[in-house]
């Protein structure tokens, strides 16, 4: 999962980015509304965390800019203010959730994972694929009941490959979801990390379909059909 985080104090900014790291997100940092605006407009993210107050341009204006080009990703909206007005316009403008300042970094997680429960169709925790499952709450992955052990970025590649089963994802769009935009990602990184997915998911359980299928020239997908 990728989020974008729109906040000009660093501190606060930077903090978030660490703590979701920490959670195997990848995520994007911009530090002013027009900058945060040009990335939501360009980018492709799964969630915005968005600060009401920024130089330049405000969290309630680069909401309503960014619905009005037809723009969807979920925004959480954070803000020092309280007042019910100030809710009432945050939500108005078109973000999906509002967080006041200070804030619990557990609650705010607590608030992707709900919004993650509400896609375009809903998906809900677990994500199934014949007899592999991953758990987006615990990051507990199983095949046939048997518990397996990912790294961070492995868990991260799987679960998106899980959100869109059956479907061929390119290298380029594998990659923007699960590393930062200024990452340094050499030509073979995705490949490497794919063939660990492959020995831990496919490799031990030689009687079962392999998920992980290579579409040569296009990139990858997960599926238990042929």
């Amino acid at each position: 999962m990728r989020i974008l985080v729109i906040e000009d104090e660093h501190r606060i900014a930077n903090s978030i980015k660490k703590g979701l790291e920490q959670e195997t997100y990848a995520a994007d940092v911009a530090y002013d509304g027009e900058s945060g605006l040009d990335l939501a407009a360009t980018e492709d993210y799964d969630l915005i965390i968005l600060d009401r107050l920024l130089p330049g341009m405000d969290g309630v204006e680069i909401c309503r800019k960014i619905r009005l080009e037809k723009i969807h990703t979920p925004v959480i909206m954070l803000t020092a203010k309280d007042q019910l007005q100030d809710k009432v316009d945050g939500l108005d403008s078109g973000a999906d959730d509002y967080l006041v300042k200070p804030f619990a970094f557990a609650e705010l997680l607590a608030r992707i994972r709900a919004l993650k429960r509400r896609p375009k169709t809903v998906i809900g925790e677990v994500l199934k694929i014949a007899d592999l499952q991953i758990n987006t709450r615990t990051f507990e992955v199983k095949r046939n009941q048997k518990i397996i052990n990912l790294s961070q970025k492995e868990l991260a590649i799987l679960e998106y490959l899980m959100r869109h089963p059956h479907i061929t994802l390119s290298k380029d769009q594998i990659i923007a979801h699960v590393w930062d935009y200024d990452a340094d990602i050499l030509p073979n990184t995705l490949e490497v990390f794919i063939k660990k997915l492959r020995q831990k998911i496919d490799k031990p359980f030689p009687k079962k379909q392999s998920l992980i299928q290579t579409v040569r020239g296009f990139g990858y997908k997960i599926s238990d059909k042929t």
